[in-house]
């Protein structure tokens, strides 16, 4: 549908296309027509209940060789056609549907499409063939009030071979293809990959805390301890040399709490150890702002969900501090059903709009990657409500 509305629409070779497919459709009602124009020369009451038996019969049979000769002629507009059904029932039906409708249809449409193609160039053919009039419109004005209006019907007529190429190939998609079931299996595909990535993620994540807590972390208390044993040993003597030593054993004890800061932030250990409830605790604890902490959780949620939540509260609880000049913020959580909900309050000025800025677009993004919303109530003036909903369990746990 969103193709037939496209401005460039009657300037690409779609409508081209729509009136070759409804064309074969219409050479298939040939043979039906031609039986009906038969029955109606025999007089006898029974003709036309065997006319019906008869073409019920060649349907079956044909059923499934009309199914694959359909698939053949949906690729004129549907160039990504699904594997069939390979359902006998099926292909019947639409052979049925394409002997008593579709067909009929099509040849009626075929024919107002031609005429609307022939009427503005019906001068011009009359006066090269040198052949009688096409269009027999009395008056001196008949003829190009004529081929005005097959100028005007041809923009139409086009776009309504394209509506009913469109609707036919739907139902031919429905009972002869199998768009539905390809669809789910992208969609499995996409959530078995997601699942991956989210994996081969936390895995990376773990170590590189891993390698800067066992490695570059010890090797800074090591430094630190070296420093602080030169120091001791160079006191109380003359020159630079004590005070260049303590300089350089403050700035290892800074870049050793930045380090670790660091690493919190990968992933805090009392969220390892304590989980949720005592990792946003602790968050609470560091916020310069008086924050409310209930958390009501039954069991610990899974792995990759538990760091999704304690992200998207440090998240909150940061842009209240920078953004909505808030006095207090609240946190709750509990179970509903089986999401887990978290809910970020602030009674600060509000105004937060995920379409503004990429802050709330990426917490939007981490959440839905283990299958949670996020969901923002800011008015102008606040207060603002961030609510995150949270399955218990990833596809690959539970």
């Amino acid at each position: 549908m969103a193709e037939l509305i496209h401005p460039r629409f009657l300037l690409s070779g779609r409508p081209w296309r729509a009136l070759w497919y409804v064309a074969l459709g219409a050479f298939g009602a040939l043979p039906v027509l031609a039986l009906v124009k038969g029955v109606n020369a025999v007089p006898q009451p029974w003709a036309a209940p065997v006319a019906v038996v008869v073409v019920l019969a060649v349907d079956l049979l044909l059923a499934m060789p009309i199914a694959a000769a359909e698939r053949h002629r949906l690729r004129i507009v549907d160039q990504h056609v699904a594997p069939g059904r390979g359902c006998l029932w099926r292909g019947f039906g639409y052979a049925v549907a394409f002997t008593a409708v579709i067909g009929v249809v099509d040849l009626v449409a075929v024919v107002v499409a031609l005429a609307a193609l022939v009427v503005p160039v019906s001068p011009l053919l009359e006066f090269v063939l040198d052949i009688d009039p096409i269009v027999n419109v009395d008056g001196p004005v008949g003829a190009p009030a004529a081929v005005l209006a097959g100028l005007v019907l041809v923009p139409l007529v086009g776009y309504l071979v394209g509506l009913l190429a469109l609707g036919q190939a739907a139902v031919a998609r429905r009972l002869l293809t199998r768009p539905a079931a390809g669809l789910a299996d992208r969609v499995q595909e996409l959530t078995d990959s997601r699942t991956r990535l989210v994996d081969a993620f936390e895995a990376e994540r773990t170590r590189i805390e891993r390698d800067l807590h066992d490695g570059a972390q010890q090797r800074l208390v090591a430094l630190i301890m070296t420093l602080g044993v030169a120091e001791l040993d160079l006191a109380g003597l003359a020159g630079n040399g004590p005070r260049l030593v303590a300089k350089a054993r403050a700035e290892a004890e800074g870049v050793l709490a930045d380090l670790r800061e660091l690493i919190r932030g990968i992933r805090p250990q009392v969220l390892t150890d304590r989980g949720l409830p005592a990792a946003v605790a602790e968050l609470a604890d560091r916020c310069p702002l008086p924050v409310t902490v209930r958390l009501d959780l039954p069991r610990r949620p899974a792995p990759q969900v538990e760091l999704a939540a304690y992200f998207a509260v440090s998240e909150a609880l940061a842009n209240v501090v920078k953004h909505s000049q808030a006095s207090c913020a609240r946190i709750t959580g509990a179970a509903r059903g089986e999401r887990l909900v978290l809910v970020v309050h602030d009674n600060g000025t509000g105004g937060a709009d995920p379409a503004r800025g990429t802050g709330l677009l990426g917490l939007a993004d981490r959440v839905a990657v283990v299958g949670g919303t996020l969901a923002v109530r800011s008015p102008r003036g606040g207060p603002t409500e961030l609510r995150v909903e949270l399955p218990w369990e990833t596809p690959d746990f539970g």
